[in-house]
């Protein structure tokens, strides 16, 4: 009876924890694939490719104008498509002068911040600095910094408070229609950052052959993890979220090696460990809810 038991226990959790790896391995094999792009169209350009294909797939999909949105829902949700689209939008510029584990570390700076501000426990605090030792040496700090162009890395830690507010923003305004709910955010983001993103495109944006390339991307980038990332946002408390996503600068790196031959150095692959280590640790120590406490806990019912 006990293995049933336990299988049974571990589901809820495993679930979510496994939609959001593959969302960050389509997210940064998405972000590889859009960098090749910008001699042609543009981080603006990009920006707008990825957001408005994204939101055409997502809007067929979950047909977002049959959604009924509470009143306390819809300043959440408003929220949500604004720092959905300026995390996209900032990250892109970054990623222009950035190296791209580089870009996704800074980024970081947001959920990581929301793991710590989130810890109560000891232990818990042992997993958040596990994980900023490893972003500390993954990271070129001290003289390789300086290579760093400091515009790029502002935009990328600005991409990161938008990645927080959209973790808080988004587990309030999904609570009751999940990965729906995306569809809907991302039409908010497309509304403002799709003409932004095309005024500032390269001439290269209106090319029909690029097509192809630019709806993969927006697969790979958009459709795909945010789906997957909604499923998982309103299954997870934002600690244990923001925690375990201190597994994107790894995904990242892993990308850059696969997609672009970037190769790792023994300390980069320690620090990827450490990372990894505090992600499985937040998880496999989770402090089970209780029913009475509901602050952060925004499970859809069963």
């Amino acid at each position: 009876m006990s293995a049933p038991l336990t299988a049974k226990k571990l589901t809820p959790v495993v679930f979510p924890i496994a939609v959001l790896l593959i969302a960050m391995l389509s997210l940064q094999g998405g972000a590889s694939l859009a960098k090749s792009l910008f001699p042609t169209v543009g981080a603006p350009g990009i920006t707008a490719l990825r957001l408005g294909l994204g939101t055409l797939i997502l809007c067929a999909i979950f047909k977002p104008w049959r959604l009924r949105f509470t009143r306390e829902q819809r300043m959440p949700l408003l929220m949500y498509g604004l720092a959905l689209g300026c995390m996209n939008y900032s990250f892109y510029l970054s990623i222009r002068t950035v190296p791209l584990g580089v870009a996704v570390g800074l980024e970081f700076t947001g959920p990581l911040t929301l793991a710590l501000l989130g810890s109560r426990r000891p232990l818990d605090f042992l997993w958040v600095l596990l994980a900023v030792i490893g972003l500390w040496f993954l990271l070129p700090i001290g003289e390789g910094m300086s290579h760093i162009d400091p515009l790029g890395a502002l935009l990328a830690v600005t991409a990161g408070a938008c990645w927080a507010i959209y973790i808080l923003a988004g587990q309030r305004a999904g609570a009751e229609h999940g990965p729906a709910t995306v569809a809907m955010g991302s039409l908010i983001a497309s509304v403002i950052f799709v003409p932004l993103g095309l005024t500032f495109a390269h001439s290269g944006i209106w090319h029909w052959e690029i097509l192809p390339l630019a709806l993969l991307i927006a697969l790979l980038s958009s459709a795909i993890p945010y789906s997957l990332e909604m499923m998982a946002l309103t299954r997870l408390p934002a600690r244990i979220f923001g925690t375990l996503m201190s597994l994107e600068p790894a995904m990242a790196a892993l990308s850059g090696m696969l997609f672009l031959g970037e190769l790792l150095t023994l300390k980069q692959g320690f620090a990827l460990l450490a990372i990894i280590i505090a992600s499985a640790g937040s998880t496999l120590t989770m402090k089970p809810k209780s029913p009475q406490i509901n602050e952060v806990d925004l499970n859809p019912p069963q």
